[in-house]
């Protein structure tokens, strides 16, 4: 078997770093939530906890949004 050059490999067998940004949500909603548990610290007024549900929930779309840009950036190239 011969080895493939870049242009013959199928497109989903290539890498794509740029998705990596996808997981920001996951580890923000759900592998950070039981160390930011808290009641007593208020940030704005806001409960630490809610505040930080709200923090993820902003910071989603924007580590969509660098993934989507990551991934059309490395398709032109």
């Amino acid at each position: 078997m011969r080895n493939q050059t870049r242009e013959e490999r199928s497109p989903g067998s290539r890498k794509r770093p740029a998705l990596l940004w996808l997981l920001l949500p996951y580890v923000l909603f759900l592998g950070v939530l039981p160390l930011v548990n808290r009641v007593t610290p208020t940030v704005l007024g806001l409960p630490f906890l809610f505040f930080w549900v709200l923090l993820a929930t902003l910071a989603t779309p924007l580590s969509v949004w660098l993934a989507r840009r990551g991934d059309r950036a490395r398709g032109r190239a």
